[in-house]
């Protein structure tokens, strides 16, 4: 039922959105792969997310004090935006720099850390990395506003290259020394103040403030340092370029990549001891990676324009996250057009699953791939996909619902039926032993039997059940 074309399409926006629905991928298909990939990759107009919306009727998303109106403001976004990439690349870059709510206590500067995730995130590797380094949620939460001339915090300087661009082997402990000295003086402005409020906990009138970077002159270690085998009066911007020329750093970002958008890799610590499964792809992004000078957006073209991600032996070989599997349906149920109240119970749900949004477990993130499954979160994946699936008072499943009448026509079967139902919500492919479930499941229904234009209201209801049932199937919890 699905043509190699409309298979290769739903594979891409998996992969590089939240999945779509027939319609959208009828589109893409028609505008072609390699142009799809281009409109993904250059969303530099204007950000079509409403804020004022937010802002009239829901304030406490709109100010984002807490990590509940945070969270609910960015899955308002993640569901709503019209180029799913510009989200998603927020998303790929808040599991690898991972800052928490835990820690910092104020959902404002993390909501602007995601911002500039979302809108540095597929420039310069190094261009990031000093974005990262003046960015005051993670100033606090690696203790850089700590880091003094003379008595250096050694927390960012440590997780600048082991986490966020090197990898363990790759450096000495006398590396991160300088590495952090050269850091000494980055902080947030008002620190002392700010601390203060932390403690008390005062949200009104000035808690929970958008705090700024600010650069401490007087408390920056100006002296010589040696750095990576290089020495100099060496700043942070001076190390981030030291860094991003090392050979480790391509190595690292491209594993990154492969293991977010093409298929699992094991967690970050194991990966000094486990190669990558494609060393091949590794390289060719490294390539890539320096030829463009970093530019991570070339990267990114390169990797979905490859044999290794176009190929068919890619498809639903990764495990959706929870916010990937709960920002799918969303998109898919077409429930939500503007900051509904309802976004908050949705976020809630998501961490059900196992991953709370802008509150990471650790600095490592959150370890991916089948360490998403265990009983308790299979359980709550399994009834809200079921739940959505099946719910046919939402528009986009009504939509589903009767194009797979339409489709079917005069003449329809229970394999019909799932291979129609299969297409409509994203292109899906399901195993041999599945889809005979399936089948079995339609046939035992009686939806054969009914006559569409005589009784059109109970086979919705049918067709609805047998979506429910897909929700359920292994390969909707893969993309």
């Amino acid at each position: 039922m699905t043509t190699k074309d409309e298979a290769l399409i739903g594979h891409l926006l998996r992969r590089a959105g939240f999945g779509a629905g027939k319609m959208d991928i009828d589109r893409f298909v028609k505008l072609g792969y390699e142009q799809t990939v281009d409109w993904l990759l250059d969303f530099d107009e204007e950000d079509d997310v409403n804020d004022a919306l937010v802002r009239r009727y829901h304030p406490d998303k709109s100010v984002t004090h807490d990590n509940a109106g945070a969270g609910g403001y960015w899955l308002y976004r993640l569901v709503t935006a019209k180029n799913p990439l510009r989200e998603k690349i927020g998303l790929f870059w808040h599991t690898i720099f991972a800052t928490g709510y835990s820690k910092v206590t104020n959902g404002k500067p993390l909501t602007d850390q995601v911002k500039m995730f979302r809108d540095h995130g597929t420039e310069k590797l190094d261009q990031l990395l000093l974005k990262l380094s003046q960015d005051p949620a993670m100033i606090i939460w690696l203790d850089n506003v700590d880091n003094h001339n003379g008595a250096i915090n050694e927390n960012y300087g440590r997780e600048l290259l082991e986490l966020f661009s090197m990898g363990v082997g790759n450096y000495t402990e006398a590396d991160i020394k300088e590495c952090s000295r050269a850091f000494t003086g980055w902080t947030v402005a008002n620190s002392d103040y700010i601390k203060q409020l932390a403690v008390r906990n005062s949200i009104w009138p000035y808690g929970k403030l958008a705090w700024r970077y600010e650069f401490d002159a007087n408390d920056h270690d100006s002296g010589a340092k040696t750095f990576l085998g290089e020495t100099g009066n060496f700043n942070g911007q001076d190390i981030i370029e030291i860094i991003c020329k090392q050979p480790a750093t391509a190595r690292f970002i491209a594993r990154h990549l492969y293991h977010f958008f093409v298929s699992d890799e094991p967690p970050v610590p194991q990966w000094p001891y486990i190669p990558p499964q494609d060393p091949d792809a590794i390289e060719q992004l490294e390539k890539v990676y320096f030829d463009s000078g970093y530019d991570l957006r070339a990267v990114l073209r390169a990797l979905f324009l490859s044999d290794f991600f176009m190929s068919e032996g890619a498809y639903f070989k990764k495990i959706k996250s929870p916010a990937e599997l709960v920002v799918g349906l969303l998109r898919l149920t077409e429930e939500f057009d503007g900051p509904m109240f309802e976004f908050s119970d949705r976020n809630s749900q998501i961490t059900f699953m196992g991953q709370q949004l802008m509150n990471p477990p650790s600095v490592e993130g959150w370890h991916q791939g089948v360490e998403w499954i265990e009983t308790g979160s299979l359980t709550e994946r399994v009834n809200f996909s079921s739940q959505i699936l099946g719910d046919i008072s939402k528009p986009g499943i009504h939509k589903v619902v009767n194009k797979v009448i339409q489709n079917c026509g005069e003449k329809y079967s229970s394999t019909d039926f799932v291979d129609y139902c299969l297409m409509e919500i994203g292109a899906l492919e399901a195993s041999e032993r599945i889809r005979e479930i399936l089948v079995d499941f339609v046939k035992d229904s009686g939806l054969e039997e009914i006559n569409m234009s005589e009784d059109r209201d109970l086979a919705e209801h049918k067709i609805a059940d047998l979506l429910r049932v897909l929700g359920s199937m292994p390969e909707f919890q893969k993309c």
